[in-house]
C-alpha cells in the first residue's frame, strides 16, 4: 500500500507548520468550552458493539477506553477515506510528541468487503495504533445512527461499487464521550492543536 505511505508522509509536511501553535495551545488551554470551533448542537455517539481488526467484538466502552478519533469510511475508498484517515493518524503522531495517547479508530461502512483481513491490512499500514472496527450491516448501522452518519452503497451490479457517505472525524473522550466534531478540511496540525486544548483542559487519568 505505497499510496498510502506517501499520503501519510504529505500529512507530515504540513503537520510540522503548526508545531508551535499547537505548543502554545497546550499551555494556555483552560475551559473546554475554549477548545471548541464553533458551537455543536446536541450529543452524539452511544453505544456500539463491532469487531476489530484481530477477529476480537468489542464494545464502546473497549474502544473508547482512551481519547480517540473517529473516522466512518470504507477501505475500497479511492481518495477522500485514505487522505482523511493520515491526517488523523499524524494528527495522533502530533499529539504522541506532547505526551497525549489518543487512538485513531476506523469504523467501515462497507462490511461486506470490509472483513476482518482487509481490516487488519488497512490498520497496519495506515498507523500502529489505529483500531479498524468492522461487523454485520446492522451492528454498523448502530454505530453510525449513534454518531447521526450516513452512507449509502452506489450499486454498480458488481464488486467495484463505491460507498457515498459523510466525512467527519469525531473526537471522544472516555466518561464524558463526544467532545468534538472535525471537517475533512482541518488539517492535522489544527486537529492535535483542538484535540490538545481539550486533553490540556481536562487531564487524562
Amino acid at each position: 500500500m505505497s499510496r498510502l505511505a506517501a499520503l501519510t508522509a504529505a500529512a507530515a509536511t504540513a503537520a510540522l507548520i503548526g508545531g508551535t501553535a499547537l505548543y502554545v495551545t497546550f499551555l494556555a488551554a483552560k475551559d473546554p468550552n475554549d477548545c471548541r470551533n464553533g458551537q455543536v448542537a446536541g450529543s452524539l455517539g452511544g453505544p456500539f458493539t463491532l469487531v476489530d481488526q484481530t477477529g476480537k467484538t468489542v464494545t464502546d466502552i473497549d474502544v473508547l477506553a482512551k481519547p480517540a478519533l473517529i473516522y466512518f469510511g470504507y477501505t475500497f475508498c479511492p481518495d477522500i477515506c485514505p487522505l482523511d484517515n493520515a491526517r488523523n493518524a499524524e494528527a495522533v503522531d502530533l499529539l504522541a510528541e506532547k505526551g497525549y495517547d489518543v487512538t485513531p479508530v476506523f469504523i467501515t461502512i462497507d462490511p461486506a468487503r470490509d472483513t476482518t483481513a482487509v481490516m487488519l491490512d488497512y490498520a497496519t499500514n495506515m498507523h500502529p495504533k489505529m483500531i479498524a472496527l468492522t461487523g454485520t450491516p446492522e451492528q454498523v448501522d448502530i454505530a453510525s445512527k449513534a454518531y447521526r452518519t450516513f452512507y449509502a452503497k452506489q450499486d454498480t451490479g458488481d464488486e467495484f461499487y463505491l460507498m457515498q457517505h459523510t466525512t467527519f472525524t469525531y473526537f471522544v473522550l472516555p466518561g464524558t464521550g463526544f467532545a468534538d466534531v472535525f471537517e475533512r478540511e482541518v488539517t492535522a496540525a489544527t486537529m492535535a492543536e483542538r484535540v490538545g486544548c481539550f486533553l490540556t483542559a481536562q487531564p487524562q487519568t
